[in-house]
């Protein structure tokens, strides 16, 4: 068996400690979800994500799941009761587990999703670094564990413009909660660098790419997150 495009052979014992891994982590991640049916279309689902199908949409991965209709996987992720946050912190330790390190970086950094319409929450005629231009986007602020051993994300938020965080009307429709306000992007990786630092994620220094790096708020939310700063203190 050769892995696709690096030329590495791998062997069935670690094809099947993939698929032992990946039980592991169902088993950690199911409790977080309310009924045994979601808990399954959430295996169906991520197991869509990291398979060749070119299209992620909810009718490729109801095909790939084996179902003959996209409903269900609609219905987990338009209304599954399920403690998204809970998810997160459990995927963290995880990671740490296995990859924990003190020489492992903290890396910021923000993608765009290019969007065609408007009801995705926080989308805006925008830039995009991933486009390299300024689109109909949403703009996700992310927190990647690299270490020595592998890199990992282990934290999300997603941008909220001003003009959406103003609007009650569309909040409401789409579903945006009440806590929920605007923030800056240097704001939203200060919380992940504050929610690390809490948890006790091992780092020696931590990196902001993108629209952080340089900007002087950047710099300043990793001292007073208490994050060390890369050498040369880049931010």
């Amino acid at each position: 068996m050769e892995q696709h495009g690096s030329g590495q052979e791998l062997t069935q014992a670690e094809v099947a400690s993939w698929t032992a891994g990946w039980d592991e982590i169902q088993e950690r991640l199911g409790p977080r979800f309310a009924r045994s049916e979601q808990r399954q279309r959430v295996r169906h689902y991520v197991d869509g994500l990291l398979s060749p199908v070119e299209r992620k949409n909810g009718w490729q991965l109801a095909e790939h799941a084996g179902a003959a209709r996209p409903y269900g996987m609609q219905r987990l992720l338009a209304g599954a009761k399920g403690d998204a946050d809970a998810v997160r912190d459990e995927l963290r330790a995880y990671v740490l587990e296995h990859l924990g390190d003190p020489r492992a970086v903290l890396v910021i950094d923000e993608t765009g999703f290019v969007k065609q319409g408007t009801k995705s929450v926080g989308v805006k005629r925008q830039y995009s670094g991933t486009a390299g231009r300024i689109g109909n986007c949403q703009i996700g602020v992310f927190l990647t564990y690299a270490a020595p051993e592998g890199h990992v994300l282990i934290d999300r938020e997603l941008s909220l413009p001003r003009e959406w965080a103003d609007d009650a009307e569309r909040r409401q429709e789409a579903g945006v909660p009440e806590a929920v306000t605007f923030a800056t992007k240097p704001e939203l990786a200060r919380r992940m660098l504050e929610r690390a630092i809490a948890a006790g994620v091992p780092a020696a220094s931590r990196d902001g790419r993108q629209h952080l790096r340089g900007r002087p708020t950047a710099a300043r939310l990793a001292r007073t997150a208490g994050a060390p700063l890369c050498p040369g203190g880049q931010a």
